[in-house]
């Protein structure tokens, strides 16, 4: 059996599996196609940024030729009633000039599993867990939070350390929708005289990145500091890589008695969420995606609406001012939390939900493999024709893609980087 991971991992599952004749198992991670609007019908004003020619090609190519595939909530597959699902958008549509998908994948097919992964719990433990803390690293943890100096790792500092901390970790793009959290948090009074607020993500300055969406969201990160005066309130710490570290971090949030705040725009999954939750951390999280099947509302933490910034501040401020006048309520949301992740997002769950989908399609490839093979053949033919064709078009090291010109129906072609004159030798006779 083998079983891919994102785009470029499931094309490799796709061609080992029909080399070697073995169980293929797809996982998406994320389908970008939901995540960009309008992405299939103007992806050529987006290719030479992003690769949508290719990359789609790929996803449908994997989809198809995958004996199972494996999604992490119900939402990923069919999405909600006010938003399609991931592989849902998939089932048809057109990339004008390209090609059209009319039956391009079926959501109803038996091909489809829900298992939701988990977080490693030997770095992810509820702090409650006292002679199990690392606290040889609380020096670290404690300057990386509260020192009043800025340095190349983290920003703002925290004035009052008595408040508890809301706090955030994601990359720093516009779908995870941090510089979003900074802006309810500035406009929402009551919230900021309730708590501080501590982000961790991305680099700190425009200069130290060479991602445009990244730059724009630093730059709109000072921005945000600067109009709602957050210094004092605000501990902005640079994109955190030591899991064992973060996993301290998190319990040394919940020594705050803070909670954690997960805002994006759409999220498939929510791995930060499940490692907060494993933490002990009350958790408020997007409704946009999985994290909405991750935590029941109001009972094991809270959902909140990334497109209406008040009415989700509000809500973290209520949480607050409740926890300040019940402290037990705190205590409530933090076993609730632990206990959805003990019934629902284990490893170990993970684990033998995909040991009996290897066995049972395993099985179901052997009795359809006559039926498999003129699917299968048409799929190779696809592959190339049409994928090979395409990832001509991505740059490599050195080069840069050329924009495409008006009424090109064409992917963008790449433009090489200008060769170096060599000195030539004079041969005298």
């Amino acid at each position: 059996m083998v079983i891919g991971n994102y785009t470029d991992g499931n094309l490799v599952a796709s061609l080992l599996s029909s080399k070697l004749g073995v169980t293929q198992g797809t996982i998406a991670h994320a389908l970008e196609k939901t995540k960009y609007d309008d992405s299939d019908v103007k992806w050529r004003e987006m290719d030479h940024k992003y690769h949508f020619s290719c990359q789609f090609t790929a996803d449908m190519i994997a989809m198809n030729t995958s004996d199972f595939i494996i999604a992490s909530t119900y939402q990923e597959i069919a999405g909600s009633k006010d938003k399609p699902g991931q592989y849902e958008s998939h089932y048809a549509f057109t990339m004008p000039g390209l090609c059209r998908y009319a039956t391009g994948v079926n959501v109803f097919d038996p091909k489809f599993n829900i298992a939701a992964p988990g977080a490693d719990q030997s770095v992810y433990f509820p702090f409650t867990q006292k002679q199990a803390r690392l606290t040889d690293l609380h020096p670290q943890i404690e300057e990386l939070l509260y020192s009043k100096e800025d340095n190349d790792e983290h920003l703002g500092y925290l004035g009052d350390r008595s408040k508890p901390i809301i706090f955030s970790m994601a990359r720093l793009d516009k779908v995870k929708n941090i510089t979003g959290l900074v802006e309810w948090y500035g406009e929402n009074r009551k919230l900021r005289d309730l708590v501080n607020l501590v982000i961790v993500g991305g680099l700190l300055e425009p200069s130290q990145s060479n991602d445009r969406e990244e730059i724009e969201e630093i730059n709109k990160m000072h921005s945000l500091m600067d109009k709602y005066q957050l210094k004092g309130q605000i501990r902005w710490i640079k994109a955190q890589t030591e899991r064992v570290r973060n996993g301290e971090l998190y319990r040394c949030i919940a020594d705050t008695r803070g909670a954690f705040v997960q805002p994006a725009l759409y999220e498939a999954f929510g791995l930060t969420v499940i490692e907060a939750m494993n933490c002990g951390l009350p958790t408020f999280a997007t409704n946009q995606g999985g994290p909405a099947e991750i935590i029941v509302n109001e009972v094991s933490g809270f959902h909140i609406n990334p497109l209406n910034g008040k009415e989700a501040s509000d809500k973290i401020a209520a949480f607050f001012q409740k926890c300040k006048e019940d402290p037990t309520y705190w205590n409530k949301m933090s076993t609730a939390g632990l206990q959805r992740i003990y019934e629902c997002y284990t490893w170990q769950i993970y684990a033998t939900k995909v040991l009996n989908m290897g066995s049972m399609y395993g099985f179901w490839r052997t009795l359809n493999k006559e039926e498999r093979q003129a699917k299968q053949l048409y799929l190779q033919m696809f592959y190339n024709l049409q994928f090979r064709q395409l990832v001509k078009t991505v740059p490599k090291v050195g080069e840069q893609p050329a924009r495409p010109t008006a009424g090109s129906t064409a992917p963008a072609r790449i433009a090489p980087r200008p060769r170096e004159r060599r000195p030539q030798t004079r041969i005298q006779r």
